[in-house]
C-alpha cells in the first residue's frame, strides 16, 4: 500500500495562492494515476483535479478551472497543485490520491493520504 503524504496547506486570504505537494515516501509515483481531492466542513468529499501518470494529459473539476494547476515532477517523485486565486469557497481538507484510471472517481483510487488543511479566509 502506498503511503502518501500531503503538504503545503495552511491558512490564506481571498486571492492568494498555495502549492500543495503529494509525495511517497517508499514507492514510485510514476506509474500512477494521481488525484486532488477535497472534503469542505459538512459537505462530501469531491474531485478537484487530475494528472496522468507521464503528466500529459491533466483534468480539473469546473469550480478551479482556470484558477488551479497540477502538475508532476516525477524526478522528485512529486505532484503539486498549484492553487490561486483562492476563495473561501476552497477551504478543505486536501487529499492526493494514487490510482490507474484518469477521472475522478474516488473509487477508482485505492490509496489515499491523511489530508492537508486549506483555510481562505480574511
Amino acid at each position: 500500500q502506498l503511503q502518501l503524504v500531503e503538504s503545503g496547506g495552511g491558512l490564506v486570504q481571498p486571492g492568494g495562492s498555495l502549492r500543495l505537494s503529494c509525495t511517497a515516501s517508499r514507492f514510485r509515483l510514476n506509474h500512477n494515476v494521481i488525484g486532488w481531492f477535497r472534503q469542505a466542513p459538512g459537505k462530501e468529499r469531491e474531485g478537484v483535479s487530475c494528472i496522468s501518470s507521464n503528466g500529459d494529459s491533466t483534468k480539473y473539476a469546473d469550480s478551479v478551472k482556470g484558477r488551479f494547476t497540477i502538475s508532476r515532477d516525477n524526478a522528485k517523485n512529486t505532484v503539486y497543485l498549484q492553487m490561486n486565486s483562492l476563495e473561501p469557497e476552497d477551504t478543505a481538507v486536501y487529499y492526493c490520491a494514487a490510482g490507474f484510471g484518469f477521472a475522478l472517481i474516488q473509487s477508482w483510487y485505492g490509496d489515499w493520504g491523511q489530508g492537508t488543511q486549506v483555510t481562505v479566509s480574511s
